[in-house]
């Protein structure tokens, strides 16, 4: 494998998650590109150059780092299927040095409330998870042991524009009440610094997996509650599964089906972090006070 000359992170798919990791790339000094679908409707972080997503192989042979956002559809992993030449050339040169999958915790299944660490054997039971599960499997084939592999497991994701706070301000929020039921859940900026933190290692070459959820994992409803008090507003009134259940979605269905809790020790050990946002309570409050800060500066 070649030394690198410069540290350039390719982010494939510069949505929610893929721009925090880009912003941050670029304010540890990393150069960053991003991709999209339609670059003239996107709008990249300061700093981050925009590729098209079809336009993608020449920002791949210049990047050492890659890290990979793009869910996979009923056709397998996107980048995969657009890009393996470029590729595969990439990795023949030794010029790309790591490659980070955000892949998601559901690959584990329904565990009835047990907890599963970054050793257990997935056991997907949605086939959207079955679609990830098989994407890391066809990163893994690609790889082949000639560049660094991390596969970051995700819980859900929440932060700025993406929390109870919208739903209360919309009058929308639902407290549903699974007793029993717990979620794990990662700040938007925390898989920021946890990717940075991984491709900063330079790992050696191979495969390894990250939890990205924080220490917390709890029912959705102590989440609701904490953001209405955090905006000084009463919670919603609690509702019943079972009774909230005819008017969800089979996305939402889907996600109540499950319950386990997601451990991350072994993560934070391996990149020598801690989380910015380590409880829902850290996070809520951040980023209250992050928009707060912005509808000032408007």
């Amino acid at each position: 494998m070649k030394a690198m000359t410069e540290r350039r992170l390719l982010v494939a798919g510069l949505g929610y998650a893929g721009a925090a990791a880009a912003r941050a790339a670029v304010a540890a000094g990393w150069a960053a590109d991003g991709t999209a679908r339609d670059p003239a409707a996107a709008k990249p972080p300061p700093g981050v150059d925009l590729v098209g997503f079809d336009d993608a192989g020449a920002a791949l042979a210049r990047a050492s780092h890659l890290l990979v956002t793009a869910a996979p559809g009923e056709g397998g992993d996107p980048v995969l299927r657009a890009h393996r030449p470029a590729l595969q050339a990439a990795l023949a040169a030794g010029t790309l040095h790591w490659i980070g999958y955000l892949s998601t915790t559901g690959v584990y299944g329904d565990r009835g409330g047990a907890w599963v660490d970054e050793a257990t054997p997935p056991a997907p039971g949605q086939p959207r998870s079955a679609r990830r599960l098989a994407a890391e499997q066809a990163w893994r084939d690609l790889v082949a042991g000639r560049a660094a592999l991390d596969i970051f497991r995700v819980g859900g994701i929440y932060g700025p524009g993406r929390s109870p706070f919208d739903d209360l301000a919309a009058g929308t929020a639902r407290r549903v009440v699974k007793p029993g039921h717990a979620f794990s859940r990662i700040h938007r900026d925390d898989i920021a610094h946890a990717v940075l933190a991984a491709a900063r290692q330079d790992p050696p070459p191979g495969a390894r997996v990250l939890h990205l959820v924080d220490d917390e994992p709890v029912e959705n409803a102590r989440v609701v509650e904490e953001a209405a008090r955090l905006l000084g507003v009463p919670p919603p009134p609690e509702v019943p599964f079972e009774a909230a259940r005819a008017a969800m979605s089979p996305m939402a269905l889907s996600f109540w089906a499950e319950n386990r809790r997601v451990a991350n020790a072994a993560t934070r050990q391996a990149l020598g972090i801690a989380w910015l946002y380590p409880d829902f309570r850290a996070g809520l409050a951040a980023i209250l006070a992050e928009e707060r800060r912005e509808r000032l500066a408007q």
